[in-house]
């Protein structure tokens, strides 16, 4: 993304670029590594004395979002890049990090932008859900296929997952829909009674919250902020898997976002408990299982 609301998108394409910002007026060319965690060693004690105000959530986000323009983008790697009226400019890293002092979004990576608009509106389900974070950038390298048969003129496919862990791709379409319900529907529910979806200046970052492990799917913190919660949707998932993958994001809170004192907490949802699920989750802990339900009902047009 461009800057908030894509308000440097169309800078970005007259001048060939990408890039990010975040109040770092020097380069950051001598902290980076080949991968992130490497980076936020080195960088982030810099960042977070820089703005000591600033959360270790916030911190988080800068560090994550500049590393990966500046270092996780390879040149040939294509990206697409919403415009602010709906649609997406797909383009082609074709240079290193570079500093540009005094200027918008100033480190930054070259690229070429393709002759090719893409309407949201004809991206599947899986791909609207996946850019529709509100962060600077997401994976959707897995909807690759989708996005080559945009590029070529040809029609999207259908993609409902790729991942390997997956055994009920039923229940994974269902469950998808259900992180964005939950987030739209989060006052109502039992959690949101004392869990607030986290939020960085005004904007929603609690969903799909990027971390070196993967992207969270909920990450919520207790109403008095003693507490952050981890909330991991099963989508269709092999036991072992999902309650694997919620402990690697339990314990990258723990080490890189909770502050003094606060503690991390986390929920699997699912469909329908199984057997295998319950026993791994009886020798962790701070991890509780929420099952969920779905009704339909036709309602009989009203006599009056």
């Amino acid at each position: 993304m461009a800057g908030s609301k894509s308000v440097h998108a169309n800078v970005c394409f007259e001048q060939g670029f990408i890039g990010v910002d975040y109040d770092v007026d020097f380069s950051v060319a001598d902290f980076l590594n080949a991968d992130l965690r490497s980076f936020n060693e080195s960088f982030k004690p810099k960042f977070h004395s820089m703005f000591p105000e600033r959360s270790k959530i916030a911190v988080g986000l800068a560090c994550t979002f500049i590393w990966t323009v500046a270092a996780g983008l390879d040149d040939g790697d294509v990206i697409l890049t919403p415009d602010g009226k709906g649609n997406y400019r797909v383009g082609e890293i074709t240079g290193s990090y570079s500093y540009v002092p005094d200027a918008v979004l100033p480190h930054r990576r070259k690229v070429r932008w393709l002759d090719v608009l893409i309407k949201r509106s004809d991206m599947s389900q899986g791909l609207q859900r996946s850019t529709n974070s509100t962060g600077t950038c997401c994976n959707v390298t897995k909807y690759a296929e989708e996005i080559v048969g945009f590029i070529g003129g040809k029609v999207a496919p259908t993609i409902i997952s790729t991942d390997e862990t997956v055994e009920d791709p039923s229940v994974f379409a269902l469950e998808k829909h259900l992180e964005d319900f939950l987030v739209q529907n989060w006052s109502q529910t039992e959690l949101g009674r004392s869990y607030d979806i986290l939020m960085e200046d005004g904007e929603l970052v609690g969903q799909q919250y990027p971390s070196d492990t993967g992207p969270i799917d909920i990450l919520a913190v207790s109403k008095d902020h003693k507490e952050l919660l981890v909330v991991e949707l099963k989508k269709g998932r092999a036991s072992d898997a999902v309650v694997g993958q919620i402990q690697r994001y339990m314990g990258y809170c723990m080490d890189e976002l909770a502050e003094d004192g606060q503690k991390v907490r986390g929920i699997i949802i699912a469909l329908e408990q199984d057997q295998r699920l319950m026993r791994a989750l009886r020798v962790t802990q701070n991890i509780e299982f929420y099952r969920y339900h779905v009704r339909f009902e036709l309602l009989p047009r009203s006599a009056t």
